[in-house]
């Protein structure tokens, strides 16, 4: 080895070294993480793993399709209404403030926290919906975006070859969603990769419903999750004229503030006073009460809002149209079309042994933009609205 590849290997040992002082105990250190495949590179080389899962969702081309993935306004014509894009990287931001004054991992937490809606389908939780009542239909699972983003980058990423993830990055994003509001949050421990197939088997069939993270860092991104929307999505559906700032709860304004930056600086002080020196995380009752609150507020006026729901029928039709077009071109081996031109094309024979063709097309279409989803729609079914 060359003077100077020792020295970056040198160094990378004196962070890993450091992080058994510099961490908390309840921290997720960087060599403790696990791939399904060893990889030399990563074991000698000069970076952290979970630095490296950062890097690799960073250069996946789902990350790269954020940047029109609906985060809950469609077919909004407003460029400062919020992106998927946006709202990973506010996630991001929000968590690794919190695991630093925690003293946890800031590496995983951002891999987590970039990945965990890569999964995402075109239209925010309503398409969701939409290709869920499909997925029941043709392959008798639901679908859930989380699983999807775990799926995405094991096995459809790189070609169908996926980016060997570490266990804890794939197990905070499998578990980063909460619907159900928590005051606390404790890591499970003693999970695997087998125990994390069964878990999204399990989630697909509907046996179970909400899944609690790992780590420590897993959890913080999931409670981050909320805090980076709940303030956002008000702000965005105020410059909406959907609601008015003087209608949000007393209590919450009393507690939290009326605007996304008080509201996300009085949560995370809470969290993290609440948290230090704990191996869970979570919030004072007051905060917690309030947070349940604003949460409550938020789906009743905004989520649920008749006006944005105003094309759900023509995208479900859409979504109905597209999964039994692509499932016939599929079938008939219809080469010209989209789903063998930009999505088949090259895909490794690995990826197209293991996956049915209903489970091709659920890919397909979960993989899409928005943008892109209303390019391939039959122009025939779109409103003028929907296509300018």
């Amino acid at each position: 080895m060359e003077r100077s590849d020792q020295l970056l290997t040198d160094i990378r040992k004196q962070l890993d070294d450091s992080e058994d002082t510099r961490l908390s105990p309840f921290a997720t250190p960087s060599r403790k993480g696990v791939r399904r495949k060893t990889e030399t590179m990563i074991e000698t080389g000069y970076r952290q793993t979970f630095s490296v899962d950062a890097d690799r969702i960073l250069n996946s081309l789902a990350y790269t399709r954020y940047i029109d993935k609906t985060q809950v306004f469609s077919l909004v014509k407003n460029d400062h209404i919020t992106h998927r894009v946006l709202h990973v990287q506010l996630v991001s931001k929000i968590a690794r403030t919190i695991g630093r004054f925690l003293k946890l991992n800031e590496d995983l937490i951002e891999a987590i926290s970039l990945g965990h809606d890569i999964g995402h389908a075109p239209f925010g939780h309503d398409g969701e919906r939409f290709l869920s009542d499909l997925c029941m239909t043709y392959l008798n699972e639901q679908f859930h975006h989380n699983a999807q983003s775990v799926h995405f980058l094991e096995h459809v990423e790189k070609k169908g070859t996926g980016w060997n993830l570490s266990l804890q990055t794939l197990d905070g994003i499998l578990c980063h969603n909460g619907e159900i509001h928590d005051q606390y949050l404790k890591p499970v421990t003693g999970k695997t990769f087998q125990s994390m197939t069964t878990d999204i088997k399990n989630l697909k069939q509907g046996k179970i419903k909400y899944l609690t993270p790992m780590t420590l860092e897993g959890c913080v991104v999931r409670m981050a999750d909320t805090i980076a929307y709940v303030g956002r999505d008000i702000e965005d559906a105020i410059r909406l004229d959907l609601i008015k700032r003087k209608e949000l709860p007393d209590s919450c304004k009393t507690t939290l503030g009326d605007t996304n930056g008080t509201i996300v600086y009085h949560l995370v002080t809470d969290l993290l006073k609440t948290s230090h020196g704990e191996n869970h995380i979570g919030f004072s009752d007051k905060t917690s009460a309030a947070f349940k609150t604003i949460r409550d507020f938020n789906m009743e006026r905004i989520y649920m809002n008749t006006q944005l729901k105003k094309f759900n029928s023509t995208i479900r039709d859409l979504f109905k149209v597209m999964f039994e077009t692509y499932l016939n071109d599929i079938e008939s081996e219809n080469r010209s079309s989209d789903i063998f031109v930009h999505f088949l094309k090259d895909m490794s024979a690995t990826y197209m042994n293991t996956h049915q063709h209903e489970e091709i097309v659920r890919d397909f279409i979960s993989g899409m933009t928005d943008k892109y989803f209303l390019r391939l729609c039959p122009r025939n079914v779109l409103t003028e609205s929907m296509i300018a």
